[in-house]
C-alpha cells in the first residue's frame, strides 16, 4: 500500500494542533516538525498520534525539510499547521497526483473578509506575477497546501531553509517541467492563541517577501 505522510511545520502551534489533528483523515500519518516551540507543541502533537520531529534551525524551510527527510512515505503533503487550512482538501490533492500530476497546490480561498491581510496578499500576489511572466509558472498562489511524491521532491533539491522555500519549490519545479495541478482551497482565520510569523505583521510580510526576491534572483 502506498503511504502517505502529512508534514506540519509547527513553532508554538499548541491550541491549533489540538483543533487540527483530530481532523486529519486516513491515510494521512502526520509528521510535526517543532522548529523552536516554547509552549507545548510537542506534547499536544504526541497526545494526537503523531510523531514529533524537532529542528532546531529556525526557519520554514529548515523545518519542512526535516519532515520530510524523516518521512518514509511515498506521497507526502506539506501545509500550515496552524489551523487556516481544512486537512480534508489534502485528498483532492492526492487524488491529482495519483491521477497523473507530479505535484498538486492548494490555492487559497478566504472564507470571509479579513482573513487574509491585504500586505501579505499584495506580497503574494506580485511574487506569482513575476514568476509566471518569467518562467510560465501555472499557477496563482505559492503553494501553502501541496502534495507531491516525497522521492521526487527530494531530487529537485530545494536549498532554501527560511520562507522562500515555497518559491524556489515552484521556481525549480517548473524548470523541471513538473506538471503542476492547482485547487481552490479553503483559508480560515488561524486557531486563536496562535500568530502568523509571515502574515501577522507588514514587517513579517516584508522579510517574508525579501527571501521570496533572494531565492529568485
Amino acid at each position: 500500500m502506498e503511504t502517505c505522510d502529512l508534514v506540519l511545520p509547527c513553532r508554538d502551534e499548541g491550541p491549533a494542533l489540538r483543533q487540527l489533528l483530530p481532523l486529519v483523515p486516513a491515510p494521512w500519518s502526520v509528521v510535526v516538525v517543532d522548529n523552536g516551540s516554547t509552549d507545548d507543541t510537542a506534547a499536544v502533537a504526541r497526545e494526537h498520534g503523531a510523531r514529533v520531529v524537532a529542528e532546531a534551525r529556525p526557519g520554514y524551510g529548515a523545518a519542512v525539510h526535516a519532515g520530510v527527510e524523516a518521512s518514509e512515505a511515498v506521497f507526502l503533503a506539506v501545509m500550515d499547521g496552524d489551523g487556516s487550512f481544512d486537512p480534508l482538501d489534502l485528498d483532492r490533492l492526492l487524488a491529482a497526483v495519483r491521477d497523473g500530476a507530479d505535484m498538486a497546490v492548494g490555492r487559497r480561498r478566504p472564507v470571509r473578509r479579513g482573513v487574509w491581510p491585504w500586505h501579505a496578499r499584495l506580497g503574494n500576489a506580485l511574487i506569482v506575477a513575476f514568476m509566471r511572466r518569467r518562467g510560465g509558472l501555472g499557477v496563482h498562489d505559492i503553494a501553502p497546501m501541496r502534495v507531491c511524491r516525497r522521492q521526487a521532491l527530494l531530487d529537485l533539491d530545494v536549498r532554501d531553509r527560511r520562507f522562500g522555500y515555497p518559491v524556489e519549490l515552484l521556481d525549480r519545479a517548473t524548470r523541471a517541467g513538473w506538471r503542476i495541478s492547482e485547487h481552490d482551497v479553503a483559508y480560515h482565520p488561524r486557531a486563536a492563541g496562535t500568530r502568523s510569523k509571515v502574515s501577522g505583521t507588514v514587517r513579517g510580510t516584508v522579510r517574508t517577501a525579501r527571501d521570496f526576491a533572494k531565492v529568485l534572483a
